[in-house]
């Protein structure tokens, strides 16, 4: 590529979200944790909307907030202002409630966190949700549209897993089946994260097209909400998508997991001659792309 058009694709990258060419980190914000000034956003940056980064290593330009309550969700947690997110997010939770209040027992979603204002690390909790594009979902049917702001703050959701995860328990339905399928056949979704035993069950029991297993991911955690992931939007060539899940349906390894659970694995002997594990380093802004200085400085 000649030396023009690498420029101009520099270029093009950045401008396509009212964004000038990457800054060097301002005095200002050197030395200092990246979640501590992402942290004190209170509202989106006024540029068009643009995820910059990796999921657990970015920001958000133009972010747009999820109405606190709408005709088929609640926003949950209200006093994190996590409500926040890429528009392809806010649109697919909207459609998904929708598809939602469609199942016996359930008036719509109620969701939990998406992003902050401007994206990038969290003060507390995730180590993802960084672009806009993750959103947690409870599993709690969302039975009453009318929760108080207060009420949002205390309700909690309930947890699905039995022995540990390896399995569902009494309070897993199939309308939590079909919402979790519903997700995973929107394009816009990459894949969802889900305790394993609820992945197992679901392989289980679809009896028609798998296709969409394929996108439902075993993690640790996950049974009091299921973990939804967008695909970087089209066009959005600041945004790293994670890898494509394996090929399949992914039902073998989740039931592996499900296994290691139930018989769990004998821990390997520990080498006294290895150095001790290194603790976790906070990201700074030298961390993040050189666009997340702007998102930062925008009104």
């Amino acid at each position: 590529m000649s030396v023009f058009k690498r420029c101009f694709s520099i270029l093009a990258l950045v401008c396509m979200a009212g964004i000038g060419a990457a800054q060097d980190v301002p005095k200002s914000m050197q030395g200092k944790q990246a979640k501590q000034l992402f942290g004190a956003q209170n509202a989106g940056s006024r540029h068009k909307s643009a995820p910059f980064g990796s999921y657990a290593k970015g920001c958000l330009a133009g972010a747009v907030a999820l109405p606190e309550t709408g005709p088929t969700w609640q926003a949950m947690r209200l006093s994190r202002n996590r409500n926040w997110g890429h528009p392809e997010t806010i649109d697919f939770l909207k459609d998904l409630s929708a598809k939602a209040a469609r199942q016996p027992g359930w008036n719509g979603l109620y969701i939990g966190d998406i992003s902050q204002p401007r994206g990038g690390p969290m003060l507390t909790g995730h180590r993802s949700h960084q672009l806009g594009l993750d959103a947690d979902i409870w599993m709690l049917p969302a039975t009453n549209l009318r929760l108080s702001r207060a009420q949002r703050e205390n309700l909690s959701s309930v947890s699905m897993r039995r022995a540990k995860g390896a399995y569902t328990n009494s309070k897993w339905t199939r309308a939590h089946h079909e919402i979790l399928k519903a997700a995973a056949q929107d394009r816009r979704v990459a894949r969802i994260f889900v305790f394993p035993g609820a992945k197992v069950q679901m392989c289980n029991d679809e009896k028609g097209n798998r296709a969409w297993l394929r996108k439902i991911r075993p993690w640790y955690g996950h049974h009091y909400h299921f973990h939804v992931r967008l695909a970087c939007p089209r066009g959005a060539r600041g945004c790293v998508d994670q890898a494509a899940p394996p090929a399949g349906d992914g039902c073998a390894d989740a039931q592996k997991w499900v296994n290691d659970i139930l018989n769990p694995p004998k821990p390997k002997p520990k080498d006294p001659n290895a150095p001790p594990p290194k603790k976790r380093r906070e990201l700074t802004m030298a961390d993040l792309p050189g666009q997340c200085v702007t998102v930062l400085q925008g009104n």
